[in-house]
């Protein structure tokens, strides 16, 4: 019983801490001088969401400076998202679907399809116009439980290897994103920074850059069942 008081204690501190690592990267932003030390993420262990993330969503995502304020000129990107029940009944998003939305509405037509790796549900592959290619894994990530039922944060580490004319270009992106329920609607605040990648030659153009988004997601078609 002593042993099994001790454990439970421990899961709670673990997850505890989680959550108090994530608010305090959270309020840190954007002097992120390093990625966050998150765990990589098994070849088939996707980020769980809560039930009420369910359905298909539309998202308007606004640029934000570094208080908090709209930036001028800068129109909202608006773009559907939804999230799909895994075999083990776990919610996750529908990475391909989500990021060719997200393509689409940024790049148009220049965007050819988004590919997801069959043995790597971390790893997609976007094509373009003109033979580039980007791939993009997650390589770390941090997530409260999916159990809440107010709030949820989830922090991601992908590796984005530019492929095209020239040397591949490498960049990390760290995104941290805190959700909260708004009625019927979710609100989030995200924060992104670009770090250098290892190894190969990194696109220094978006090395150091911070952005901030509102992100307001509004439910089109809520899940059945």
């Amino acid at each position: 019983m002593l042993l099994q008081l001790v454990s439970v204690q421990s899961a709670a501190a673990a997850s505890d801490r989680g959550i108090s690592f994530l608010e305090q990267r959270f309020e840190s932003w954007p002097q992120w001088s390093l990625p966050a030390p998150l765990p990589r993420p098994r070849a088939k262990q996707d980020l769980i969401y809560p039930d009420w993330f369910s359905g298909t969503w539309e998202v308007t995502s606004e640029a934000l400076d570094d208080s908090g304020q709209p930036i001028p000129n800068d129109p909202p990107l608006v773009h559907e998202v939804r999230f799909l029940r895994n075999r083990r009944s776990e919610l996750i998003g529908d990475r391909p679907f989500n990021a060719a939305a997200v393509g689409k509405a940024l790049l148009g037509e220049q965007l050819l399809s988004v590919e997801q790796d069959s043995n790597q549900v971390n790893r997609q592959l976007a094509r373009f116009r003109d033979d580039v290619l980007l791939e993009t894994t997650v390589i770390g990530r941090r997530e409260t439980s999916p159990k809440e039922t107010t709030d949820f944060f989830s922090d991601e580490l992908v590796l984005q290897i530019l492929h095209g004319p020239g040397a591949p270009r490498l960049s990390r992106i760290e995104t941290l994103t805190h959700y909260v329920r708004c009625g019927e609607d979710i609100c989030a605040d995200q924060r992104q920074v670009s770090h250098a990648g290892p190894g190969l030659k990194t696109d220094q153009t978006l090395e150091g850059r911070s952005s901030r988004f509102r992100l307001t997601l509004r439910p089109l078609a809520l899940e059945q069942g």
